[in-house]
């Protein structure tokens, strides 16, 4: 049972596994199905064996998760997950369209060609036209992104939980933010190109981007809080905007407005977030786990190796503003 289970630091360092999954093996969720702890994961599971509360009216405090050396080892991965929390508050995954899991920091894609276009039909005992698929020339080196934290235990300790985790999930956000403006670059380098037809952003510049895509849609508009706000005040989308379970606006013809101060006013990038990007990762995110449970937090990091890689070119095309 979970309260049985004897908690220790290597479960942060077993090969190729997490610190929950590593927990779900030894203690696993599928046990529990119809029972009140059903609901939880083995890592829920363990708050609930040591009564620590990370939110609500009586939510503990930081020091609550010290008070035996068991319960300490459960601190790493609340950190782990208010951060991650913040992550995925970023738009990030409104961007990506698969995620790929390397192992090493370096990658290799490939290339695809096609030198014919689809609209014509081949005549009997004529060659079919080619789609080359090629491994690429080069390998792409992924980068680090993450964070150095300096919190003395002794100032901390004090804080509520649900306290700390919102500044944690702000550094995650934070972090996230600057991965989604190495994924602008990648999206803009190379990308086709129109530029906007007056001095100001219009409607029939952003249907005209629309009407660009012909094998691809274009599922998501990606641009800057200005220019964002300047596609919703337009007359002509006026009472036309919805918005999706997220809460992001969709434009009439079914286009997700994507807010991101990562891309700059005289740029939009219009995608179609099912083709135009690969997140490549060699990691989750990693932290330094022993100096947490030590209560050694003066300095510990949080970060991961990513890159990213666009895969369709005609998936994104660029509207210029300057």
């Amino acid at each position: 049972m979970y309260n049985e289970i004897r908690l220790e630091k290597g479960l942060y360092n077993l090969a190729g596994k997490s610190f929950l999954q590593a927990l779900e093996e030894i203690d696993p969720t599928a046990n529990y199905e119809g029972t009140p702890l059903g609901g939880l994961d083995a890592f829920e599971r363990q708050l609930k064996r040591f009564d620590i509360k990370i939110s609500g009216e009586n939510c503990d405090r930081v020091e609550k998760f010290f008070v035996t050396t068991e319960s300490a080892v459960l601190f790493p991965e609340f950190v782990r997950r208010a951060v991650t929390a913040g992550m995925e508050e970023s738009v990030l995954g409104e961007l990506v369209a698969v995620k790929t899991v390397s192992d090493c920091n370096q990658y290799r894609g490939y290339s695809v060609t096609e030198t014919t276009p689809y609209t014509t039909s081949t005549a009997e005992g004529t060659a079919l036209p080619e789609t080359s698929i090629k491994e690429s020339a080069d390998s792409v080196n992924l980068l680090k992104f993450g964070r150095l934290i300096t919190a003395s235990y002794e100032a901390v300790r004090m804080q509520r939980l649900d306290v700390f985790a919102v500044t944690l999930r702000s550094i995650g956000k934070k972090l996230a933010d600057a991965m989604v403006n190495s994924a602008v670059t990648v999206l803009k380098t190379g990308a086709e190109s129109q530029t906007i037809s007056g001095s100001a952003l219009a409607f029939s510049d952003i249907t005209s981007l629309f009407g660009s895509f012909n094998s691809y849609d274009m599922t998501a508009l990606v641009a800057s809080p200005k220019n964002i706000a300047a596609i919703i005040s337009m007359e002509q989308f006026s009472d036309a905007l919805t918005a999706d379970e997220k809460g992001n606006i969709v434009l009439p013809f079914g286009t997700k407005l994507i807010k991101s101060s990562q891309i700059d006013d005289n740029t939009i990038i219009g995608i179609d977030s099912r083709y135009a990007l690969e997140f490549v990762t060699s990691s989750e995110l990693v932290m330094e786990t022993d100096k947490l449970i030590d209560r050694q937090m003066d300095a510990f990091t949080v970060s991961c190796n990513l890159v990213f890689r666009k895969l369709m070119a005609d998936a994104v095309k660029t509207l210029s503003l300057a």
